[in-house]
């Protein structure tokens, strides 16, 4: 869901509607519940949640899915239409912060599994600002949201739209202490989706050839 034309929800979400009959009812979620900024109820829910989910895609419309986690809060409402995370160096492959790059539109999705067993999303443009600037501008941005680490980036979102995500199928999940792992009770991440490397072949190096030494005929 993206506005158009002014006015919210995409051409492909109105020509199904009108297809399956459900335009009136959009109608009435896009006229309540799709706010073009973040109410205050919403910000207080962002500062609560300890997760996102992010989608992203390529300027070729290639997506990516993501999923970003810290203390409640980590997600900072900066104010009404901004909001920014921190990103830090992982496997080096950048997948949502190059997408980015080469297209700025980004969605977002906070989900209460919890408490009240709701959903937020929020869609916007997002840009890459290093540690550095997004300091000098918002000083007050938290610094210990993973200990002993610092943010290569932020990533910088001005929202276009926001609204609800029903309760109805959402799980509830209890909070719990994440369980130590011994080293044999799952593989490795690195291994876990795909089978290990075979160890490489033994080297194949030349049999040196000893020297042939020549006596002196007497």
């Amino acid at each position: 869901m993206t506005p158009h034309s002014g006015t919210f929800g995409s051409a492909g979400e109105r020509l199904l509607q009108n297809h399956l009959g459900s335009a009136e009812r959009a109608a009435g979620f896009y006229g309540r519940q799709v706010q073009p900024q973040l109410t205050p109820q919403m910000r207080e829910f962002i500062r609560q949640q300890n997760m996102v989910f992010i989608s992203t895609a390529d300027a070729g419309g290639e997506c990516d899915a993501s999923f970003r986690a810290g203390p409640p809060g980590f997600v900072v409402d900066l104010d009404q239409r901004t909001l920014t995370y921190p990103e830090y160096r992982g496997n080096g492959v950048l997948a949502s912060a190059g997408n980015v790059t080469e297209n700025p539109h980004m969605g977002l999705l906070f989900i209460d599994f919890t408490h009240h067993h709701i959903g937020l999303h929020v869609n916007g443009r997002a840009l890459l600002r290093t540690d550095e600037e997004q300091r000098r501008t918002y000083p007050r941005l938290p610094v210990d949201t993973a200990p002993g680490r610092r943010p290569d980036l932020w990533v910088h979102l001005v929202v276009e739209e926001a609204y609800v995500h029903c309760s109805k199928h959402i799980p509830h999940l209890e909070p719990a202490q994440r369980p130590p792992l011994s080293p044999d009770s799952r593989p490795k991440d690195a291994e876990y989706f795909v089978a290990p490397r075979p160890p490489a072949p033994p080297s194949q190096a030349p049999v040196p050839v000893p020297a042939r030494h020549y006596g002196h005929a007497g």
